[in-house]
């Protein structure tokens, strides 16, 4: 009976693509304390893959109808007068290829965990901790899910505000540790508070929506949006764009995403591969009839991708910390994406997303397996008459070299990933990347120029970061006796690496075989991809090449990766790598003419207005009647002659009183 219905396209089970994650995690909230780690990782995975598998079904479902949209309602949300606010699911090629993104990648990332977070509670001292994990990570999914499902803007931003409180909760997940023992809750706090600056930006574009459309839900809006005012309609779409500054980590809040590395390792890869930041490239393609009527707001997002992509780069290829150059590069790579779907390349763009996906995942899961790899070696040295040594950061590069006989499979894998995104063919990074270079030639060759010199120092950052870590001598004890991880971490790098490699075939530059633009053209009007180029496929990839030969000058030939620990690109004392170093100052910027002015503010404030007024007024209010209070009883002397003359005196004044009246 099952088979026939899931067969036959029930859509009324659409539903469960979102009943899975949200009963893991559920289950595992309420049970979770009376099962063992494996039950509690099972359970959270196997309703993420679940989901993975109703998503599958709802893209045949799609296809056998043509591809037209469904929406299926689920439930009255708000009724007031003549507004009604449903929970509707909108069912569209779109939504479904960010659902199996979503969850595809999702699960591998959740199977990845259970061995990494295995070892990571009880390094930090708190196995308790492993349920806590996999109940965020299940609610994750599962908000990831609303804000791609939605039929309206309203239900995009529960899901949009959702995993913002769920990037909060994972990046924090080890609030007691970091500097001084609040380092990992600041960085979850900043990344808090810096999304809820871009989520009062969209906030301002729905408002504006619905006073011009009387409505959030995307038909509507879409259908009449070219006979709503110009202003409102660039208004909007440019406040957009601050919230995917805010949640794709684009200039000027980009700031919070190198932060977010305070979390464990699959949080990291969940939020910068499957889930959070790829929602505001998805909020730009899910509005795009919204910005095909603003061409200055497509414009402005176009650049505002474009500087990103390029600045984050440099940024990359002078940071230390293995997982702090993959968080620069994801950056950087959204960069791409938000140029791509600001000029229109819609497909382009979410092709990227996709690709980026599992290369993305692949290589901060990757590091993750480094990082508990090294973590064991220091262990291991330990054990072998050696001392254990605090000052090892097993997250720093230089500590590292020689990895590679000592973690072979991670290597190759790793190596994988680095080269997909560095963008050599035939890997899938090279098919997306040159997709959105292509359309930048024909569509703003000052942007083709800027992400192609992003794509060259993608290229470096890469090769720098694969020699550091896995080739030379060790540069540490922890190094020296670093083992491989187990199964259940490796087994999921294997299959994103396949994905790394294989991904690219969604979309092949070949007439016939386009066949996400086929897929998404059913969702996104004029969708489309431009024919093969071989100029740019072969310009691209030899800008790719010489980034990796300049990494190899640098870290490889010039330098034979022994124990040294000096950087050779800092030995000519140029300031330009000092900036790259020091993040070009931002942060310190923003603590000193922003944050610093703001807390003295706020204490200026506390100190007068909030304690003399706020709390002065109550507390004279207070005061006043207690003092009263006192008066009055001190009318109370306990003389019985006092009492008779008081009610005397008053029957006078009243008899004194009707007598003046009745005059």
């Amino acid at each position: 009976m099952l088979s026939e219905t899931l067969a036959n396209g029930n859509w009324n089970l659409a539903f469960l693509v979102l009943f899975f994650p949200l009963a893991g995690l559920l289950f595992n909230l309420i049970a979770g304390k009376w099962l063992g780690e494996k039950v509690i990782g099972a359970v959270a995975s196997l309703a993420t893959g679940l989901s993975f598998v109703m998503a599958l079904l709802m893209g045949t479902w799609l296809m056998q109808g043509g591809g037209e949209a469904v929406t299926v309602p689920l439930f009255d949300w708000f009724r007031a007068g003549s507004l009604h606010l449903g929970w509707t699911l909108r069912i569209d090629t779109l939504s479904v290829m960010m659902m199996l993104v979503v969850t595809g990648v999702g699960t591998l990332i959740h199977i990845y965990a259970i061995g990494y977070m295995h070892d990571d509670v009880r390094h930090q001292g708190d196995p308790g901790r492993f349920q806590r994990f996999f109940v965020f990570l299940n609610l994750f999914i599962f908000a990831m899910l609303i804000l791609v499902s939605a039929d309206s803007y309203l239900m995009m931003f529960v899901g949009w505000e959702g995993v913002g409180l769920c990037s909060y909760l994972l990046i924090g997940f080890w609030y007691e540790k970091g500097a001084e023992g609040t380092g990992n809750a600041k960085a979850a706090k900043k990344a808090f508070i810096v999304n809820r600056i871009g989520d009062f930006g969209l906030l301002l574009a729905l408002f504006l929506l619905f006073g011009a459309f009387g409505t959030l839900n995307f038909d509507p809006i879409f259908k009449n949006a070219a006979l709503a005012s110009p202003a409102i309609i660039l208004a909007a779409t440019l406040l957009m764009l601050l919230g995917v500054a805010g949640k794709s980590a684009q200039l000027p809040l980009f700031v919070w995403l190198p932060d977010a590395m305070a979390g464990p390792t699959p949080v990291s890869a969940l939020i910068h591969a499957a889930t959070m930041v790829t929602a505001g490239v998805y909020l730009i393609a899910r509005s795009a009839p919204l910005y095909e009527l603003a061409p200055s707001a497509q414009l402005v997002a176009t650049w505002l991708g474009a500087a990103t992509a390029l600045f984050a780069a440099t940024i990359a290829i002078a940071q230390n910390d293995i997982k702090k150059v993959l968080a620069y590069s994801t950056i950087s790579q959204l960069g791409f994406m938000v140029a791509a779907v600001g000029m229109g390349a819609m497909v382009a763009g979410l092709f990227h997303l996709v690709t980026h996906a599992f290369f993305k995942a692949l290589l901060f899961l990757a590091a993750g397996s480094v990082i508990q790899g090294m973590e064991r070696g220091l262990h291991e040295a330990a054990h072998h008459g050696g001392e254990y040594d605090e000052d090892v950061d097993p997250q720093d590069m230089r500590s590292m070299g020689g990895l590679r006989s000592r973690m072979g499979l991670t290597f190759w894998v790793y190596l994988i990933g680095a080269l997909a995104l560095a963008g050599i063919a035939p890997l899938a990074g090279f098919f997306s990347k040159d997709e959105i270079l292509l359309d930048a030639l024909h569509e703003q060759p000052g942007v083709f120029a800027v992400l192609l010199t992003a794509a060259f120092l993608t290229a470096f950052y890469m090769g720098r970061q694969v020699l550091l870590v896995f080739f030379g001598q060790p540069r540490s004890e922890a190094a020296a006796h670093a083992t491989e991880s187990p199964a259940v971490m490796t087994v999921p790098l294997v299959l994103l690496a396949a994905g790394s490699v294989l991904a690219g075939a969604l979309n092949l530059p070949v007439e016939g075989l386009h066949w996400l633009t086929g897929w998404l053209e059913h969702s996104i009007a004029g969708a489309e991809s431009l024919p093969f180029d071989w100029l740019v496929a072969v310009g691209s990839t030899l800008v790719a090449l010489s980034g990796l030969a300049a990494a190899y000058f640098f870290y490889g030939k010039r330098q034979p990766l022994g124990r040294a620990l000096a950087d050779p690109l800092s030995s000519a004392g140029c300031w330009v790598y000092s900036a790259f170093q020091h993040k070009w100052w931002v942060d310190d910027i923003y603590r000193k003419w922003l944050v610093g002015p703001l807390r003295a503010m706020s204490e200026f404030l506390a100190a007068t207005f909030d304690q003399q007024v706020i709390d002065g007024v109550p507390k004279l209010l207070g005061e006043s009647v207690k003092d009263f209070a006192i008066w009055l009883s001190g009318l109370q002397n306990g003389l019985v002659r006092s009492y008779i003359m008081a009610v005397l005196g008053g029957l006078i004044f009243i008899l004194a009183f009707l007598l003046f009246i009745m005059r």
